[in-house]
């Protein structure tokens, strides 16, 4: 996820929080619905809180909550009492908030008197705007005071903010009320059993004057602007029924989660996007959007290309040590408000990324095979050369063929790897690392990298530039395990340090490097042995630092807790090699953990033993939803399918290794590139109705990109 150093780590949201997400929107409130502005909560259009307070009240009591449930990504149902001012326990009026966020917020409120004898009310609705940047309210740290004005009018109040030359705006609506400079108040009254209604909506306006767009839903039922995304989303996606029912709901929600995780481009809006997660990372990232669309090309190889499309538009041209771009570089992280000065980097573009670099080449390898037309992957074969060249020039500081990395600012990320904390990357004694700092997973995402040219240099004839690139990879995998194995250990080093010492920490890591196929064979048992130990795998998932290591602490972000992410690539990687039963294992805890927080995973959570908590312990300030965390999921079922195509080549691959706990596996409208096709799987056999006449079904994986290298290459000799 996005980086935090010492002094930009988010402050926990608070019990219960409920978080709301459609595109780069979203909405953070109390358990009650309400918002605060002293806390990390707030309605957010691009990058900026245009609603910092929304607390409602009946005859001047707040509202006690009672249940809220998460409908869709973007829509929640707060259910609520008025507390009774004569002491009395129960209360005959409950509070029904029906809220749905969009571009603004949408909110129904409904009070039902079950009482014998009317009640008379006075709704108010008190709301704030500060206009602070997201990177304010996340670090709890509001630097600028806008000048604020109020205007208010027939139902509707006006908020407008200016700092310096910037004006920003938000417009509430409440039709009939009596409209404060403060409030919009009804006076009403409910009858016996019976219920009163009002909604009241929120706008962000263009540059402090009109709305940016209407909070448009229609009345009597009608379908909303996200209802229409959504059914469109759902519409293009497989849909699936497993007889593990509860499995069944958690790849659902990741549906609906990577869905409301789309962003458009905002130069190309034909172009959809992951966007990293909620609530602080709604905007492009280059790895976690990457990542996150090479995980669910089963589902739509769509959002991969448009990422590849999107962040080829903004690789990096010039040298700026300030935002750490470099020529070919992929950047890190993009944010698209005006204040994105307080970012990292101090620009709205920071490319303080090491690896997003060599996953942008790897993913168009990946993409290729998807079906899109061929002048479509042309046009991104100069970027993946670029990306190329800055590996060569710039990745590899020192020239030993491995690519480290070490920040050009302070105010940049010190660690600049998945694991991107302050404190991250340590050695066995917890003593931190010292950049330059190689990663090991780093250099398999520059193999496979260097295999994905070499293997499309070879389709387009380009001999030569394949078998240098393959000799690169050559190269790079003997050294690699050379100076990053422990023969004493049975392990890789998380890292090279800037001294070219291993950083001898037994970390997470290295899984990755099996799923990228850069473990010597004779040394994958030993690794797959010590990422199921017991000082690796909680029960729950496989911890990102082993607890007999220094820095180990389960309520960590990188040094102790489970990323699923993590665990679902490190299935991927034990697979590879041949280690199924304890893939399977891995898959099953993590669907298990899912059912604790209502089928959705979060970013992570922390690393206490199973044994120890019968329930995964959360961690405070993680994403949900998270675009990591939403294709897990998705990726574990298809890499335990091992379903996959390549549509040039006229194939397709399924070969199930489904745990017996999973049941039947149904899916229909599932992509292959060439046509839908409906699945059936249980278990380890698999067959699948309306392939396309173009495509043959193969049993066994599909080749991985070095065996296609080596295909090629023999097809080249001959």
């Amino acid at each position: 996820m996005a980086g935090w150093n010492a002094d930009t780590a988010a402050g926990p949201l608070g019990a219960g929080t409920v978080t709301l997400v459609e595109g780069s929107s979203f909405c953070i409130s109390s358990p009650n619905g309400d918002i605060h502005p002293e806390l990390p909560q707030g309605v957010f259009f691009q990058d900026t809180r245009v609603v910092s307070r929304w607390s409602l009240a009946i005859n001047g009591q707040p509202l006690e909550p009672l249940a809220a449930e998460t409908k869709e990504p973007y829509r929640a149902l707060f259910v609520c009492r008025v507390a009774r001012r004569d002491g009395y326990a129960d209360t005959p009026l409950v509070v029904e908030r029906l809220r749905e966020v969009g571009v603004g917020l949408q909110e129904q409120v409904t009070i039902r008197n079950y009482g014998l004898d009317p009640a008379e009310c006075v709704v108010s609705l008190s709301v704030g705007a500060d206009f602070a940047d997201l990177f304010e309210v996340k670090e709890a740290h509001i630097r600028r005071q806008w000048v604020e004005s109020r205007q208010s009018g027939d139902g509707s109040l006006a908020i407008r903010g200016t700092w310096q030359d910037i004006r920003k705006g938000a417009t509430v609506q409440a039709r009939g009320a009596e409209v404060t400079a403060d409030a919009m108040v009804y006076r009403a009254v409910v009858p016996p059993h019976g219920h009163w209604s009002t909604v009241f909506s929120v706008v962000p306006s263009a540059d402090g004057d009109g709305p940016v767009a209407p909070f448009v839903h229609p009345g009597g039922g009608g379908l909303s602007v996200s209802d229409r995304r959504r059914r469109e989303w759902v519409a293009r996606i497989p849909v699936l029924r497993m007889g593990n029912r509860s499995i069944e709901r958690t790849l659902r929600r990741s549906y609906d989660d990577l869905g409301a995780l789309r962003i458009q481009d905002p130069e190309h809006p034909d172009r959809v996007v992951v966007a990293a997660g909620a609530p602080w990372f709604m905007t492009l990232f280059g790895r976690d959007s990457l990542l996150a669309s090479a995980m669910s090309l089963q589902v739509d190889p769509a959002l991969a290309l448009g990422t590849l499309q999107t962040l080829a538009d903004r690789q990096g041209t010039v040298v700026d040590p300030v935002s750490e771009e470099e020529p070919g570089k992929i950047l890190h992280e993009v944010r698209l408000d005006v204040s994105s000065g307080l970012a990292l980097g101090g620009k709205s573009a920071y490319y303080g990324s090491v690896d997003a670099t060599p996953l942008f080449v790897t993913m168009l390898g990946a993409v290729s095979r998807w079906g899109f037309a061929r002048e479509t992957i042309d046009a991104l074969m100069p970027h993946v050369d670029r990306a190329l060249d800055w590996i060569r020039d710039y990745g590899d500081k020192d020239g030993d063929g491995f690519v480290e990395y070490e920040r050009l600012n302070d105010r940049g990320l010190i660690n600049q790897g998945w694991k991107d904390s302050w404190d991250g990357i340590n050695f066995a004694d917890g003593t931190l690392a010292e950049p330059p700092i190689a990663l090991c997973e780093v250099q398999a995402y520059v193999y496979t990298a260097y295999m994905a040219r070499a293997w499309m240099a070879y389709d387009a004839g380009e001999a030569d530039l394949a078998a240098d690139l393959r000799d690169r990879a050559a190269r790079l995998k003997q050294r690699f395990n050379e100076q990053f194995w422990l023969p004493d250990k049975g392990y890789y080093a998380v890292a090279l340090d800037k001294d070219k010492r291993p950083v001898d920490a037994c970390a997470s890591n290295m899984g990755h490097c099996l799923w990228h196929g850069l473990v010597d064979e004779d040394k994958a048992p030993l690794v797959a042995e010590r990422l199921m130990s017991p000082e690796m795998f909680s029960g729950w998932g496989v911890r990102t630092l082993a607890t007999n290591m220094g820095a180990y602490n389960p309520a960590s972000y990188h040094n102790g807790s489970v990323w699923p992410h993590d665990n679902a690539i490190i299935a991927a990687g034990l697979l590879r090699y041949g280690f199924v039963e304890q893939a399977q294992r891995i898959a099953t805890a993590l669907l298990e953990a899912a059912e604790y927080s209502g089928g959705r995973l979060p970013e992570l959570f922390c690393g206490f033993d199973r044994e120890q908590l019968v329930a995964p312990v959360p961690y405070p300030t993680a994403c949900s939803p998270q675009a990591w965390a939403a294709t897990t999921p998705i990726f574990l079922v298809t890499t335990l399918m091992r379903y996959d195509v390549h549509v040039s080549e006229g194939s397709m691959w399924l070969d199930p290794v489904l745990p017996q706990s999973f049941g039947h596996l149904h899916i229909t409208n599932a992509p292959t590139g060439a046509g839908p096709v409906t699945i059936d799987a249980s278990g380890t056999s698999a067959s699948v109705q309306g392939l396309p006449k173009s495509l043959v079904l193969h049993r066994g994986h599909r080749p991985w990109i070095t065996e296609q290298v080596e295909q090629a290459k023999l097809r080249q000799e001959t």
